[in-house]
């Protein structure tokens, strides 16, 4: 009898951390601002680290007009994961503020705080520092996610993740408009602010 490999026979997108914030004045309101953040250890773009954040989710416009902006020191992953992934997530799907983000090169990117509690990352350009707070942090919970059941239809996503209660994003110390609410998860609801580590995007 034949048995499973445990060796995925897929190519591997990238691997590493990506966490977000996701924020509506109510539960069934709009987005009023999102918050994606990313440090990628493999991908065939190298390595990096970067910020995806919408001020204005329904605006088309960019920076400076409109804080739609990613920050980051690779730009070619940051636009390889905007158009290939995070445009494809559910909130960002329907936010036109995606598809018009100015790019900036980030001069800083460090983490503080601590996973068992609050967890803050913070990343700067010259024009902007942009500070991500996670607080209420729960317990982490492990996703396989199959292809048919993600946003791209030809990945499997593996992932460790931790919700959060609370969470806030500010650009230049001004918060992002809105509040933590729930969203659906795999047949599940929960927190739209989480922490995502470990994790791969295999294609199938």
């Amino acid at each position: 009898m034949l048995t499973k490999s445990p060796i995925h026979p897929g190519k591997v997108a990238w691997t590493g951390e990506n966490p977000g914030i996701y924020l509506k004045d109510t539960q069934d309101g709009p987005w009023t601002g999102l918050m994606c953040f990313f440090r990628i250890m493999y991908s065939e773009y190298g390595m990096g680290s970067g910020i995806v954040v919408l001020d204005e989710p329904g605006v088309a416009r960019g920076y400076p007009e409109v804080a739609n902006v990613c920050i980051s020191d690779n730009e070619p992953l940051a636009r390889y994961l905007i158009n290939e992934f995070f445009s494809k997530f559910a909130s960002f799907r329907v936010s036109p503020g995606i598809q018009a983000v100015a790019h900036l090169s980030m001069i800083e990117c460090r983490r503080e705080g601590s996973t068992l509690s609050t967890y803050s990352e913070i990343v700067r350009s010259r024009e902007l520092e942009v500070v991500a707070t996670w607080k209420k942090l729960g317990a982490p919970y492990a996703v396989d996610m199959p292809a048919e059941n993600g946003p791209t239809k030809i990945h499997q996503m593996y992932s460790l993740l931790l919700d959060a209660g609370d969470g806030s994003v500010t650009i230049n110390g001004r918060p992002l408009s809105g509040k933590v609410v729930q969203r659906d998860f795999a047949g599940t609801r929960k927190s739209t602010a989480f922490l995502a580590f470990s994790e791969s995007w295999t294609r199938v």
